[in-house]
């Protein structure tokens, strides 16, 4: 991420879905992407059934890029 904001890479938008953060941009055609890191499985949301409670919230890119450091 520290790599496509040098750049001047805009950022689309950055989402913690629970099981994976994922930033997103578009390159120089237009075209969209995504950077996604997939945390842990234990550390993933779960619902009372035990199934996978993905989510979608704002990522904090400053913890983020504290967190690189």
């Amino acid at each position: 991420m520290r790599r496509v904001l040098a750049a001047g890479v805009p950022l689309e938008g950055a989402s913690d879905h629970g099981v994976s953060e994922a930033i997103y941009l578009r390159d120089p055609d237009g075209n969209g992407s995504s950077c996604t890191a997939t945390g842990p499985e234990r550390e993933w949301p779960r619902g009372a059934d035990g199934s996978i409670a993905m989510q979608t919230h704002a990522l904090d890119l400053d913890t983020l890029l504290a967190e690189a450091d």
